[in-house]
């Protein structure tokens, strides 16, 4: 019987280049708290602190793009956060820092959009979208920002229209490239800045990762507006799950809402009337305004799961926004059903003594094997091929959404194992060995690559061997 194959080589990444980011050190790729990775169709970010790295892992002759954001020193600002936007007809890095701006670039290496979020450390970008069928009543494209005990959202179409714009100038006004290479010297962008709606989802506990799931119906007792609510889930160490109800509207109450705009009317007249008595000739020169951050909308709690001394580590969402994979402190990963707000699954490592008559060796370093568990696991959702009845005649050559079922992998890299299990309750498929230093990737979200009119692409994970710069690809096929 012939040895199953689980992983495809694509390509490699290894370069001179790759030394500035720690490479040639065992354990470079994982070991590293501040080296981030964001996967594309063809090509690989790296970054540290003050640099970003573009490898075209498709073709190892294209030249290598270092980008090197101009950071502030006073406040030793630095690269916390990394992914890939990708568009029909553009591809761009955006960049999260720790003082809370947002950096857009091209690929080669010009700043398309500078913008600051919230004055506070970037954990996390987040893309993702919903499209419109026979189970999502509405469709949604979205970047999340996610900050301590904050998270912000920010349109996919108003992205992709800043980016549309930015192609055609820069395509109508190539002879004057040079001043799109600077970085602004203001805190805004090289165009207008984008809109975006921003919560505060700290009232149980700081949270340490977080994403929006998708929009969600108003509370009860309360009339049928025009504006979204969307879901959010976060986990942190005071709170290992928590949900929130966000609202776009900004105001908190009735009440508010009359402060809001009775007390700057009435501070208006007072100043005014007040200039009226207190004439003065002070002709000082007026400061440029600061950018103001922008206020906090409304968010609701929905539920808070507490389990001291379990603390929520990582975050995956499913593609559809369903289902979220989260990993814990105490090496456990718990599968959280997002519309119902339930835990549906829970994986641990179970010891069991299988011969009762093995000797106490074997039984300590099963032990000791058991006290790994799935700890500094990471999680991965990807769609895998599933077994067609014999019986049945194959009516279509390429596959389409429905001859695939979605799959959860996790790597646990103290065991050096990808295990890949079926959801919801479905079995484990897969078990992979893999090197240490390995990392799962998977690559960006493609906004409107899920149309009607384009042939389905499956989820697919990749695998990143740090020692060997070898890219492979888990393969959706289980023969």
């Amino acid at each position: 019987m012939a040895k199953r194959i689980h992983l495809t080589e694509l390509g490699c990444i290894a370069c001179e280049e790759l030394s500035e980011l720690g490479a040639g050190k065992e354990g470079w790729l994982v070991n590293s708290p501040n080296l981030l990775c964001a996967l594309d169709s063809h090509s690989i970010a790296l970054a540290n602190r003050f640099l970003i790295l573009i490898v075209n892992w498709g073709d190892p002759d294209a030249p290598r793009v270092k980008i090197r954001p101009d950071l502030s020193p006073i406040e030793a600002e630095s690269i916390t956060a990394i992914e890939w936007l990708v568009f029909d007809d553009v591809r761009v890095v955006v960049a999260g820092t720790s003082c809370g701006y947002l950096l857009v670039y091209s690929i080669a290496g010009d700043l398309i959009h500078k913008q600051m979020v919230h004055p506070s450390r970037i954990l996390k970008l987040r893309v993702r979208g919903t499209k419109k069928d026979l189970m999502q009543e509405t469709s949604s494209e979205e970047i999340c920002v996610v900050l301590p005990g904050i998270i912000a959202r920010f349109d996919g179409s108003n992205i992709q229209s800043m980016l549309q714009k930015w192609v055609q100038e820069k395509n109508s006004n190539f002879w004057d490239q040079n001043n799109r290479k600077g970085e602004p010297e203001d805190s805004g962008s090289l165009y207008q800045r984008l809109p975006y709606q921003i919560w505060s989802v700290n009232k149980n506990g700081v949270c340490v990762d977080a994403t929006v799931t998708g929009i969600m119906p108003p509370p009860l007792l309360e009339h049928q507006s025009s504006q979204r609510y969307y879901c959010a889930v976060t986990i942190g160490e005071d709170a290992v799950i928590s949900a929130y109800r966000l609202s776009e509207d900004r105001g908190r109450s009735l009440v508010g809402a009359l402060l809001s705009k009775v007390v700057p009317a009435a501070a208006s007249t007072i100043a005014s009337f007040s200039k009226l008595i207190w004439r003065s000739n002070d002709q000082s020169p007026k400061r440029k305004p600061e950018a103001k951050t922008q206020s906090f909308a409304r968010a609701s709690s929905l539920t808070c799961i507490k389990d001291y001394p379990r603390k929520g580590e990582k975050l995956t969402l499913s593609p559809s926004g369903t289902l979220a994979a989260i990993t814990d402190s105490l090496g456990r990963i718990l599968l959280l059903d997002t519309q119902a707000l339930v835990v549906v699954r829970l994986w641990k490592v179970c010891f069991n003594i299988l011969n009762t008559s093995s000797s106490l060796l074997s039984l300590k370093k099963s032990k000791h094997s058991f006290l790994k568990g799935y700890r500094d696991a990471s999680c991965v959702f990807m769609e895998m091929l599933a077994k067609k009845d014999k019986g049945k005649s194959v009516i279509h050559t390429e596959p389409v959404k429905s001859d695939y079922c979605l799959c959860l992998a996790i790597h646990a890299p103290r065991k050096g194992i990808i295990e890949v299990w079926q959801m919801r309750t479905g079995p484990r498929l897969l078990t992979i060995q893999c090197a240490k230093g390995s990392k799962l990737l998977q690559p960006a979200y493609r906004f409107g690559s899920n149309s009607s009119a384009s042939p389905y692409i499956p989820l697919e994970v990749f695998l990143l061997n740090g020692d060997s710069g070898q890219l492979s690809m888990l393969n959706r096929s289980l023969s």
